[in-house]
């Protein structure tokens, strides 16, 4: 049976055309994406992997190797077992880095131009036998069906129409990084036609020909030989080489990397994929025995290869092998396509722009767009190309597949140094893939122009070490791999990689950024426009922007430094997908310059280290726990009821907690990233002063909601092991506690007004009988004065009444300067230099007009040039509070002594009386608000613990030293004033 040419070009058309309008339904939005973006679709589009090779080559193969034909297969389900070592550390990168292709990869890992173009240049090498292949396949099976037909206008009118379908498919799109739905769709829906449409054939044959599967049983009975046939190429030959082929094939070939990683859906595929793919490639090879068996019962006189039409065609069955026909055009117009999409924006991003296209005048966009539909046609005519300078004599289908397959197999040590092994260097990568692929050049690539196979030294080498001189694929293979890994790993040792290659190298391993990295010298995204115009042009600057923008969710009045460092990024990864790496980093490095001498915010760091953890969140051992005690420690700094702030080595926010958020008014996510001088006043000019500043802890007045507030602020510094704090550039960066006291201060302010008010309670029975003796005094004085003539003796009464009223007077101003004390407390109180001797003889006669003071003597021992820094009026309180306390504990007729000397940069006091003690299990709470051992009314509890408050604002220290029965010390150090001469020696003052 033969079918007409224009019927098969008919059908061909009509069926591209339904592939066009599938993919034009899912772009419009027409077929919902819970179909498009279902991991059975990606599943599904992976297999575009089984091309004219798997169609019709795996028949032929079978014919000559057997079962061996499956190894091909059996590699690809293999490598489904390292989708989470290769496959999902690959889909992170494309995605995060924005790399559509796989010499972006190795552009990116090992930067430099000649690495993009090398690789670009050897896989166009490896795709044009394979493109040749499905021009061959298609030519030839047409053939089959119409054996008047021309294979030159076959060839032809095969790759226009695939130049025309392979631009309406991908050619309509600005970046090549998009994901295009709708081709992912078709693509499915062509593995579907081809598997379909093989297993029909397969599962015709066994009814038409050999009448059921017992038929098939039956004939395989009395023909031994054939699946004798099946079973010994298997067992004798080697499985190893095409194992390791098809393995790394199903995710590096072009295609494949483009369909798994490029065209990867949003939500997690790869665990479909994983059984799904596999699958559909059993399911096909399961038709390749039964096909090839029912050419042989018909004794088919040609090419094995093409059986899968010539068996129903043999048999009128016209439907049937119009359908086949139509599964090989699917199989390889999907190849053709899909390869094309893939290499046309690598030729162009790493042939055609290191050449200046880019630079030309004009719509940066619109030229890109056309170059890629020429590259498309130049491609696709070039694997024609390929196919017209073939050997005619060369062998079936699949070994012109396994030739590219062994030229792609060249990057396995590159991929592997890419992911595991961050010394690899771009030296090594170039020399190893250089003498890889010169082997395979010379050993494959060669024989299939001029004829031929393995030169005489390379056979009798392949012989030696034992491989088939028949195949010399596997020989080709060991050798190329072998020389490759050798020179790559050998001279990535004796080179070292440059700082761009170990920045690099981290990303790739998903380490942590390096401090080292800089910061942009761009201070807002209008500037980033600014400067991106010279390079991309106007208006692509602008869509470019305005793209890592929205991206970011930042706005165009973005200050962060770590934010704008996040733009940069950004913005060189979305040109990535446009120019390629190596050219996106030259025009973004050339218009977003980095200040070398700044470091990476120590923010950035946390946030890699967040998301690490975030993506890890699902796994289980070391990093579970580390992600709960993660989680822990973030808990407790948010709940924390201090306000924190973290900062890095160049003060940029790291942590800004909870509390700080609530006392400065300032989100969390406004303010890390940046730098503390950055900050809206007053924070800014306060914190960055104090962080830079020589005083750990300070107080510090702001102004707030229009309220004056007193902040504490404590800084402790963080060094790495061994370094200190006297080497600024070893500091890893600083940990600031903000609390605030402007509750406490009025609270304190409150308390020590009540405690004066109550300790003039306690003096007014003393001062009452103060007052009361020169009161009786004048009285009398007075009385007797009205019968006095002599004028000596009125003046001698006179002046007893003015020196009674003199001490009364004294009394009196006493008392009220000590009462009197405002609500603010020590807000606004000057810090002068404070006479020691005078303050404590005060304090000492103001304590005698206590109850008791009659009683019991009170001496200062004090240098009358000894001075304090202080506050008078403060200190005061302070004294009068510990000798009343010294007076009240001690006994009739005792005595309390108030002892003052130098103590270096500080002066210590000692108040000690010999009264009955504090007992040791109230010695550490006699500083506690409200606590007093005295008697209900004779005391509130609060004096000490004023008095404690006081030092600690002074900065001095409070000490108790004492012993039940046998009295206390109370030792006092005050910061001393710088003396003016000489200390007198002391001299007792005795109240």
């Amino acid at each position: 049976m033969t079918l007409e040419l224009g019927t098969l070009v008919v059908a061909s058309l009509a069926y591209l055309l339904v592939l066009f309008l599938i993919a034009y339904a899912a772009e419009r939005g027409r077929i919902p994406s819970r179909v498009t973006q279902h991991p059975l679709v990606y599943a599904l589009a992976l297999g575009v992997y089984a091309t004219s090779w798997s169609y019709f080559g795996s028949v032929g193969y079978a014919s000559q190797h057997g079962f061996r034909y499956l190894g091909i297969y059996l590699g690809a389900t293999l490598s489904c077992l390292l989708v989470p070592v290769l496959w999902r550390p690959l889909l992170k990168l494309t995605r995060e880095l924005r790399l559509t292709s796989l010499a972006d990869l190795f552009a990116f890992r090992y930067p430099g131009q000649a690495t993009g173009t090398l690789v670009t240049l050897g896989l166009l090498a490896g795709t044009l036998p394979y493109l040749a292949l499905q021009v061959r396949a298609i030519v030839e099976s047409a053939r089959v069906l119409s054996p008047s037909a021309s294979a030159t206008v076959l060839g032809l009118g095969f790759c226009i129409i695939t130049i025309v379908f392979s631009i309406l498919f991908g050619a309509r799109h600005l970046t090549p990084g998009e994901r295009h739905e709708g081709l992912a769709l078709a693509i499915a829906f062509e593995s579907l036609v081809k598997g379909v449409a093989l297993v029909l054939v397969g599962a015709w044959a066994v009814v038409s020909i050999f009448g059921g599967p017992g038929g098939l049983q039956s004939w395989l009975d009395a023909h031994p030989e054939a699946l004798r046939a099946m079973q010994q190429p298997a067992r004798e030959a080697s499985w190893t080489p095409l194992l390791v082929l098809s393995c790394a094939a199903a995710f590096l070939i072009p295609r494949q990397y483009h369909v798994a990683f490029t065209e990867s859906p949003e939500r997690d595929a790869l665990s479909t994929a994983t059984w799904a793919f596999p699958l559909l490639l059993l399911l096909m090879n399961v038709a390749v025995p039964l096909v090839l068996w029912s050419g042989t019962a018909l004794g088919l006189t040609g090419p094995a290869d093409f059986h899968v039409l010539a068996v129903p065609a043999s048999r009128g069955a016209h439907a049937l092998a119009l359908l086949a026909f139509l599964g090989g055009i699917s199989a390889a117009s999907a190849m053709v396509i899909v390869t094309t999409l893939a290499m046309a924006p690598m030729c162009l991003t790493h042939l055609v722009l290191p050449l200046g296209y880019a630079r030309a005048p004009g719509n940066l966009y619109r030229r890109l767009l056309w170059a890629r539909r020429v590259l498309i046609a130049a491609i696709i005519l070039a694997g024609y190309g390929f196919y017209l300078l073939l050997d005619r004599r060369a062998a079936g289908l699949v070994d012109l597949g396994l030739v590219s397959f062994v030229g792609v197999a060249q990057f396995i040590p590159g991929l592997l140094g890419l992911l595991f092994w961050p010394r690899a260097t771009r030296v090594g990568f170039l020399s190893g893939l250089a003498a890889g692929t010169t082997v395979w050049g010379v050993l494959l690539l060669r024989p299939l122009w001029l004829g031929g196979g393995l030169p005489p030294g390379a056979t009798a080498l392949a012989a030696l070490l034992g491989f088939s001189t028949v195949e010399p694929w596997g020989f080709v293979t060991f050798t190329s791999l072998i020389l490759n890994a050798l020179a790559f790993v050998g001279l990535s040792l004796a080179t070292r990689p440059s700082s761009e290659e170990a920045e690099a190298a981290r990303l790739c391993a998903r380490e942590a950024p390096s401090l080292a990295a800089g910061s942009v010298t761009a201070g807002s995204p209008e500037e980033f426009r600014r400067q991106l115009a010279p390079v991309l042009g106007p208006d692509a600057a602008v869509a470019e922007l305005d793209r890592a923008l929205a991206e970011l969710g930042l706005s165009q009045g973005e200050r962060r430094p770590a934010e704008l460092r996040r733009l940069r990024d950004q913005i060189e990864r979305n040109l990535s997908g446009l120019l390629g790496p190596v050219l996106a980093r030259l025009a973004v490095s050339e218009a977003l310059q980095v200040d070398p001498q700044a470091r990476t915010a120590l923010a950035e760091q946390l946030r890699f280290v967040e998301e690490r953890l975030r993506d890890a969140s699902g796994m289980k051992g070391p990093v579970r726990e580390l992600e709960a005690v993660r989680r822990y420690l973030q808990r407790i700094l948010e709940e924390l009821p201090l306000g924190a702030c973290a900062l890095g080595p160049d003060q940029d926010v790291v942590i800004w907690n909870a509390e700080l958020e609530r006392l400065s008014g300032l989100k969390s996510e406004e303010v890390r990233g940046q730098t503390l001088s950055r900050l809206p006043p007053p924070w800014g000019e306060l914190l960055s002063g104090f962080a830079s500043g020589p005083d750990a802890d300070a107080e510090a007045q702001v102004r707030l909601d229009g309220r004056e507030r007193i902040l504490r602020l404590h800084r402790s510094l963080a060094t790495p092991s061994g370094a200190s704090e006297a080497e600024p550039e070893r500091l890893e960066g600083a940990v600031l506690l903000l609390e605030d006291l402007t509750e406490r201060k009025a609270m304190d302010a409150r308390l020590a007004h009540q405690d004066r008010l109550a300790s003039v309670g306690r003096v007014a029975a003393g001062v009452a009988h103060e007052i009361g003796n020169p009161l009786t005094a004048i009285t009398s004085v007075a009385q007797n004065l009205r019968y006095e003539e002599d004028p000596a003796e009125i003046q001698e009464r006179v002046q007893l009444i003015l020196q009674q009223a003199k001490r009364i007077d004294a009394i009196v101003r006493a008392l009220v300067t000590f009462s009197h004390a405002g609500a603010a407390g020590s807000q606004g109180e000057p810090i002068t230099r404070v006479p020691l001797a005078p303050l404590l003889t005060e304090a000492a006669q103001l304590s005698r007009l206590g109850r008791k003071s009659a009683d019991v003597q009170c001496v200062s021992h004090c240098p009358e040039s000894l001075e304090v820094v202080g506050n008078a009026q403060r200190l005061v309180q302070v004294f009068v509070n510990l000798v009343t306390n010294a007076i009240d504990a001690s006994p009739r007729g005792g005595l309390v002594e108030l002892f003052a000397e130098e103590a270096g940069e500080q002066v210590r006091v000692r108040v000690v009386d010999k009264g009955h003690g504090i007992p040791p299990e109230l010695a550490q709470r006699i500083f506690e608000p409200f606590f007093t051992t005295k008697q209900p009314g004779e005391g509130t509890g609060l004096g000490l613990a004023l008095v404690s408050s006081i030092i600690r604002e002074h900065g001095g220290t409070l000490e108790v030293d004492s012993q039940p029965e046998a009295g206390t010390t109370i030792r006092v150090t005050l910061p001393k004033a710088m003396a003016r001469h000489d200390p007198a020696p002391p001299a007792p003052v005795s109240s």
